[in-house]
């Protein structure tokens, strides 16, 4: 098991804490429509700090009546537009993306540590199938209840996520303890069992559902309410916490299930629970953002690369790290559609791509660079 001296450790985990700090601070700037101001200009519109108005005759949507100056209302209404678009729109989508980051790479990194499979990720039970077939069941039947702040898509999905967790563990389960391998197969399994499912309720749908499901599937980080979001951190937070207190206890397991049981660990409560942390925090994700692919898998393996093996290091990094990463991938789904724009002279106005498209994109060619220069360290 690798690791880093303290002192490495100590200046990685700053770089990443300040890169993700960095990342936030931009985010109000970042978006469609973003020459009609910065993130300057949003944060001083937000704070309430004063903004020379004859640095703004150039810019659109702000001289309405074209006389080349700005007046006070003119001004004003600069103001609002900066700090509804910035805070009311892009800041929560960016708190929504670090939420979402941290909560897929430090499970992904979990899967691959409890069933030492490089390719596991939260989808690998089939945990992120059953969470988004509970999930398109509410859409589908409509339920659109409130129950303690949580939205009955997101009940529903955890229902569902739980469901193929236990009957992953109830009909592979015997008289033996399983296997990992046995697990990935089992998991793989119930997660095209899921997803079949998917499309059959896809099929017989109408054209608005089917359309609403498909763009559902592809996954969204569109601005959800304070309290929804607020709702959505009691299914996460406990993960988080559960995972770091566990982590000294996996880098026990790392070493082998015989060794880490002579070393006091519960092997079974370990993985039980931790699967458990898991699958409530995907399926919260699930429900409220859709799937959204490959943070779960090529994060963790960065992170190793930048701070080695050690469960109690790697876990936070891999969290920091998951956050700053979709950030970048949604502030691609917010750019791309404003430069495709652009090349086809088209006005797209606020159109999004799916943050599932870009993570496809992005994600596959960094995991073959990751994957290359592993093998490069293991010939070396």
């Amino acid at each position: 098991m690798t690791s880093l001296s303290r002192g490495k450790f100590v200046i990685r985990l700053t770089l990443c804490v300040v890169f993700l700090v960095v990342l936030v601070i931009v985010s109000p700037g970042i978006g469609t429509e973003s020459a009609s101001f910065g993130w300057s200009d949003a944060w001083r519109a937000q704070l309430g700090l004063p903004i020379d108005a004859t640095t703004l005759v150039d810019r659109p949507f702000v001289d309405t009546d074209g006389d080349g100056r700005v007046s006070e209302d003119e001004l004003a209404g600069f103001v609002a537009l900066a700090k509804h678009i910035g805070f009311g729109l892009r800041f929560p989508r960016t708190l929504l993306a670090l939420q979402v980051g941290i909560t897929l790479a430090m499970c992904g990194a979990t899967f691959q540590i409890l069933f030492r499979n490089s390719l596991a990720t939260p989808y690998t039970l089939g945990i992120a199938n059953g969470g988004s077939l509970g999930a398109l069941l509410a859409i589908r039947l409509g339920w659109t209840v409130m129950v303690c702040g949580v939205s009955s898509i997101a009940i529903s999905a955890f229902g569902g996520a739980l469901l193929i967790v236990v009957a992953v563990f109830v009909f592979v389960r015997g008289s033996r303890r399983l296997t990992s391998n046995e697990l990935l197969l089992a998991g793989v399994t119930m997660g095209l069992f899921c997803s079949a499912m998917m499309m059959f309720i896809t099929s017989v749908s109408d054209e608005r559902v089917t359309f609403a499901t498909v763009r559902w599937m592809m996954g969204s980080l569109d601005p959800i309410s304070a309290l929804e979001q607020l709702s959505l951190l009691p299914m996460l937070v406990p993960a988080w916490i559960g995972l770091m207190v566990m982590s000294r206890a996996m880098n026990q397991y790392r070493l082998g299930e015989e060794l880490a049981q002579t070393r006091g660990v519960n092997v079974v409560v370990l993985q039980g629970v931790s699967v458990v942390l898991c699958t409530l925090a995907t399926a919260g994700v699930v429900g409220y953002c859709g799937p959204i692919g490959f943070v779960g898998l090529v994060v963790p393996h960065m992170a190793v690369l930048l701070v080695g093996s050690d469960c109690r290091i790697l876990l936070p990094v891999a969290g920091l790290l998951g956050g700053g990463f979709l950030i970048v991938c949604d502030w691609g789904a917010q750019l791309t559609m404003r430069l495709a724009g652009w090349i086809t002279d088209r006005d797209v106005g606020s159109a999004t791509l799916p943050i599932g498209v870009i993570t496809a994109i992005v994600g596959v060619p960094l995991f073959l660079i990751l994957l290359r220069t592993k093998l490069g360290r293991l010939r070396a």
